[in-house]
């Protein structure tokens, strides 16, 4: 006998039964979401605590008083370990190498797949094959050698290996989302604009890119998180503290008090402005990013 849906059996129609459905996936993904909410959640809430709260149990949520001056106090801290490292000095160093290789790999990974996906030229398939079994190698493996290439230049303990060598490599799968895109424009358009006199480069920046426009926001967002949050680079290439981006700032804080007491709440404050702009720019983008992975994944 065969086994009748228990909607059916109850009598639901149709826009029920997809309430239903829809209700239930909403609730399970509340429920997953919290996973992510909740360490969020503590991250503030310990930001924002006395001392003398940071270990009670039961754990206090909404601390009483809440501590506003713990973000000002923790800078102040930091400048005290590492004269001249201030709030501002570490932001504009943090956007600057941010903002600067997220503009170059842009650049370089739209020029790279759209090379790959609109012209044809001997070796092309076997070029790409190659690009992309590099991501295959872990990068302990090119580390060494990369930083020996920069020192022989005398550029350690500058901003060139963290903002210009995505000139030089990188980014092999950025191409290859970007390339996804491109191969779905259809090439009349780019026939018709080289009858109407347009080159090369014209083509690519006034008609292609546009039209990749929602894969290149979803790129942004990811390369930007990638630089922002980017520990390794910085760690390796610079050698004054004054130069430090946020995160090694923060690495550097929590390691300059091993000796003290931890100072939680001045961690999780610090820890707090550095996720804050990633998580503005994620919120402000999200349609755009969604849009960006899931477009490219259809040809036609």
């Amino acid at each position: 006998m065969t086994a009748v849906p228990i909607s059916i059996r109850l009598g639901l129609g149709v826009q029920a039964r997809r309430a239903i459905g829809n209700a239930i996936t909403y609730l399970l993904l509340a429920l997953f979401s919290l996973f992510v909410f909740v360490p969020v959640a503590y991250m503030i809430s310990t930001s924002l605590k006395t001392e003398d709260q940071l270990f009670i149990w039961p754990i206090r949520w909404i601390p009483n008083p809440i501590a506003w001056e713990n973000y000002p106090r923790a800078f102040v801290e930091l400048g005290r370990i590492a004269p001249g490292l201030t709030f501002w000095r570490i932001l504009s160093n943090t956007l600057f190498i941010t903002v600067l290789a997220m503009t170059a790999e842009l650049i370089a990974v739209s020029l790279v797949a759209y090379g790959f996906a609109r012209f044809r030229f001997p070796g092309r398939n076997f070029l790409f094959i190659v690009m992309l079994s590099t991501m295959m190698l872990p990068g302990i493996i090119t580390l060494i050698p990369t930083f020996l290439i920069w020192r022989t230049l005398g550029l350690i303990d500058t901003y060139d290996p963290l903002v210009n060598a995505i000139w030089f490599g990188g980014g092999a799968w950025a191409v290859f989302m970007l390339r996804q895109f491109f191969l779905t424009i259809p090439r009349e358009m780019e026939e018709a604009a080289l009858i109407d006199g347009a080159n090369t480069f014209q083509i690519y920046y006034k008609i292609m890119l546009p039209l990749v426009r929602p894969a290149l926001l979803a790129l942004g967002v990811l390369i930007f998180q990638g630089n922002w949050n980017n520990f390794m680079g910085p760690l390796i290439y610079l050698n004054t503290t004054v130069k430090f981006p946020l995160i090694v700032a923060l690495k550097f804080f929590q390691e300059s008090l091993s000796k003290e007491a931890p100072k939680w709440h001045y961690m999780m404050a610090m820890s707090t402005v550095m996720a804050t702009p990633i998580l503005v720019l994620y919120f402000a983008a999200q349609r755009y990013f969604i849009e960006g992975l899931m477009v490219g994944a259809v040809k036609g």
